[in-house]
């Protein structure tokens, strides 16, 4: 048996890595086209967007208007807390921390915002339901008390806000009404 060169052996594994890089690209190529000459990504958009999922979010703008437009109305009445904007996927956009806010609240004002938008429901409705399901307080990252609103376009959830650190949770959820309202001037 004859001894390959090292030199032998890098050249012949880089012609057949290129040989291989070659069928896969062909393979792609042939599996995105749809036989109609348009890629497979318009025909897909033409067939409804069964493989799209299109999602509305609040920009950082509306967001911060919101956490800001909560913050002033907790302000007005004399309160220190800390507001929380989510996503529809529960992230925070904006959070803001009232000065003298308690060192719990920016945590409880996320999670009150990110309740909120999860069931697209007030979270002072939400911490009702409790008596009914006293498990949903173990999902991860909510807390079921009043305090959370969530933002709405055309029906469906677009964000949450979260308001913590006033004496009761109808005035955290007052302000964080006031932030959802700011939305809609």
């Amino acid at each position: 048996m004859r001894k390959t060169t090292l030199r032998t052996r890098v050249l012949t594994g880089a012609v057949a890595a290129a040989a291989l890089g070659a069928v896969t690209v062909g393979a792609v190529a042939a599996s995105a086209d749809t036989g109609s000459g348009t890629p497979a990504a318009a025909t897909a958009a033409a067939a409804g967007n069964r493989y799209v999922v299109e999602s509305s979010h609040l920009s950082v703008d509306a967001a911060s208007r919101a956490a800001q437009a909560a913050l002033d109305a907790a302000e007005q009445a004399g309160q220190h807390v800390s507001v929380a904007v989510v996503d529809r996927n529960g992230n925070t956009i904006v959070a803001l921390r009232g000065d003298g806010a308690g060192p719990q609240s920016p945590e409880s004002a996320q999670r009150k915002a990110f309740t909120a938008v999860s069931w697209n429901a007030p979270t002072s409705e939400l911490a009702k339901r409790l008596a009914q399901a006293p498990n949903l307080k173990d999902i991860p990252g909510t807390l079921f008390l009043a305090g959370g609103a969530p933002v709405q376009a055309k029906g469906a959830p677009v964000a949450g806000i979260g308001v913590a650190g006033a004496p009761s949770g109808d005035l955290d959820e007052q302000f964080a009404q006031a932030g959802a309202a700011a939305l809609a001037r």
